[in-house]
């Protein structure tokens, strides 16, 4: 495995390479989601890339960006036992300038959900995204659905401004105990823990209503509400894979999102139906 720290060495690599080239980019503190992008990148493409990079533009005044959880050094080990050819690991300065030119999240469906509650978050995601994109001249681009938003927005990108890339969603990955996986986890308690499981339950409890044929929102949104009572609720919603509302569930066309703070640690989940 190569890492790599400067972005015109990687350039070079790219720009020349007749291989098929399988991308993951991340924030680092990589876990079995991660593993498991890397994984379907490894057997669908030649050469894989994994970045690392804790990209300042998409978080927002007063969140966690200072106390973002850092494992290099495990990452690095992590990445080389999941056979990743080259990581990319560049810093803020070799990433952004002064001056920067800007990219902007759709009006509509950046600015709902997680754009509403944390506004310009997905200009920054999207801005480094393409960045890496240009980099790294995927073939194929790897995203879990965890952050469902955020990979149907990349996708918009991507068809928007005519990017020979394919965009691959991956299934969210849960530990044993049902709770999503995600680098903020670090963050809990044990006691935190298991009140963040109500998350998943919640989700849970909406498929076996709709599984009997229940289809009404507003009845789902009221039992996921009680499941989660006890946690600060940011958010339950129920929208279509284009995030569009929908006056009731569609089958194949439905995504259920949460967003809720235990103690300090903001969480989402969601559940694809």
């Amino acid at each position: 495995m190569k890492i790599i720290t400067d972005k015109q060495e990687l350039q070079n690599i790219t720009k020349n390479t007749t291989k098929t080239v399988g991308f993951v980019p991340t924030m680092g503190a990589l876990h079995e989601g991660h593993i498991s992008l890397i994984k379907k990148a490894r057997e669908e493409n030649e050469l894989i890339i994994v970045s690392i990079f804790v990209n300042p533009t998409q978080f927002l005044a007063g969140e966690d960006f200072a106390k973002y959880p850092k494992r290099d050094e495990a990452d690095k080990k992590i990445c080389k036992l999941a056979g990743v050819d080259i990581l990319f690991m560049p810093n803020i300065t070799m990433m952004y300038g002064k001056d920067e030119v800007t990219i902007k999240a759709p009006d509509i469906r950046g600015f709902v959900l997680d754009g509403f509650k944390r506004p310009g978050h997905f200009d920054g995601v999207l801005q480094i995204v393409l960045k890496l994109f240009n980099l790294a001249r995927p073939t194929n681009a790897y995203f879990g659905r965890k952050d469902a938003q955020q990979v149907i927005l990349i996708k918009q990108m991507v068809n928007n401004l005519f990017l020979p890339i394919n965009i691959v969603d991956c299934p969210l990955i849960r530990g044993d105990n049902g709770l999503a996986l995600s680098s903020r986890n670090a963050y809990l308690s044990q006691e935190e823990k298991e009140e963040a499981l109500k998350i998943s339950q919640s989700l849970q409890d909406a498929t076996k209503l709709i599984v009997t044929g229940n289809l009404n929102i507003t009845e789902i949104k009221k039992m996921m509400m009680k499941t989660l009572d006890g946690i600060d609720v940011e958010y339950i919603e129920i929208v279509s894979r284009e995030l569009l509302q929908m006056q009731q569930i569609e089958l194949k066309n439905t995504i259920i999102l949460v967003a809720v703070k235990i103690g300090s640690t903001r969480l989402i989940d969601n559940i694809w139906i």
